[in-house]
C-alpha cells in the first residue's frame, strides 16, 4: 500500500516503482515487528521479582526447619531424662548452683556419693531437676549442653584457667621442696 505523496513522487518521476515497493514493505515489517525494548525492562522486573520471592521463601523455609529441628532437640533432651531418671529418696539436702542460684534436692547417702565421684549428674528438666546416669549425660550433652547443671566428673576438664595462675606460672616451684 502506497501512501498519497509516494504516488505524487511516482506521477511526478521523481521516485522509481521499484524504490517506492521497496520502501512500502519495510513500512509494513515495521508496522506488523514486535516492539523488543518496551518488553525488556518488564521481563526483566518480572524475573527481579520471583528472584527476590525465591530467596525469601528460602529464607524462611530455612527458619522453619531451624525452628522444627530445635523443636526436635527439645523433645529429644525431655526423653532422655524422662527414661534415664534415676529415683530420689532420702533425706540429706544436697546443695549446687544452677547459674547465680542455689538449690537443692533430697538424696540418700549412696545418691550423694555417686554425685560427688561423677557417676551421677544433675539436669534442669522444666522448673525441676533431675538425676541421671553419665551415659544419659553425654546423650544430654551432645543435644543440648545448657541442660546438664552438675557434672562432678567434667568439672576438672572444664575449669577456666584464672588470672592467678598465669601470674604465677612465671615462677618454678623447686623439685626439693618438702611441706
Amino acid at each position: 500500500m502506497r501512501n498519497p505523496l509516494q504516488e505524487q513522487l511516482l506521477k511526478a518521476g521523481l521516485a522509481k516503482k521499484g524504490k517506492v515497493d521497496q520502501v512500502a514493505r519495510e513500512q509494513a515489517k515495521q508496522r506488523q515487528g514486535k516492539p523488543v525494548a518496551t518488553e525488556a525492562p518488564e521481563k526483566i522486573d518480572t524475573q527481579r521479582l520471583r528472584a527476590e520471592r525465591a530467596e525469601r521463601d528460602r529464607a524462611l523455609a530455612a527458619e522453619r526447619n531451624a525452628q522444627a529441628h530445635a523443636r526436635e532437640i527439645a523433645a529429644q533432651v525431655r526423653q532422655i531424662i524422662e527414661t534415664h531418671k534415676v529415683k530420689r529418696e532420702g533425706e540429706i539436702s544436697y546443695r549446687f548452683n544452677d547459674g547465680d542460684k542455689i538449690h537443692s534436692v533430697l538424696v540418700n547417702e549412696v545418691l550423694r556419693a555417686q554425685l560427688a565421684k561423677g557417676t551421677l549428674v544433675i539436669a534442669r528438666q522444666g522448673d525441676g531437676y533431675e538425676l541421671l546416669p553419665r551415659a544419659a549425660a553425654d546423650k544430654l550433652r551432645e543435644r543440648d549442653a545448657s541442660v546438664i547443671v552438675l557434672d562432678h566428673g567434667q568439672a576438672a576438664e572444664a575449669k577456666p584457667a584464672s588470672d592467678d595462675d598465669e601470674f604465677y606460672s612465671q615462677f618454678k616451684v623447686p623439685d626439693d621442696l618438702v611441706w
